[in-house]
């Protein structure tokens, strides 16, 4: 097993074999760069960054950079992140009507659903 591999994601520029501590993605229709905490997952339009090359990032002529603090001590998403995911779940689960809700949850009661891009994994 290599050391990247032990210590997580490494660094998408080529030739550095630094550890990932942020990741990058471009907001092309607005010109912005976004540089924040590193994703929880690879995304295949996103670059993860040591912390030598987001210091050194540099954007197109005209271009803006949103830069969110990194922070040692929260890791993970954070107290609000959670109740925006949970108001927006119940907000799904409103619109719904309850004929559709009992005949999904019958038809699927056993099996791993998908929806969109959350997914149900059955405990």
């Amino acid at each position: 097993m290599s050391s990247k591999t032990k210590l997580g994601r490494g660094c998408s520029r080529v030739g550095c074999r630094s550890h990932a501590t942020m990741t990058l993605t471009y907001v092309y229709a607005e010109s912005t760069a976004v540089v924040g905490p590193l994703a929880t997952f690879s995304e295949p339009h996103a670059y993860d960054l040591c912390v030598m090359h987001g210091e050194r990032l540099k954007v197109p002529h005209g271009w803006s950079v949103i830069k969110q603090e990194l922070s040692l001590h929260e890791q993970g998403p954070s107290e609000d992140d959670l109740m925006a995911i949970a108001d927006a779940v119940r907000e799904v689960a409103l619109i719904e009507s309850p004929d559709e809700v009992k005949s999904v949850s019958e038809s699927q009661q056993s099996q791993v659903g998908r929806r969109g891009h959350l997914r149900a994994i059955p405990s």
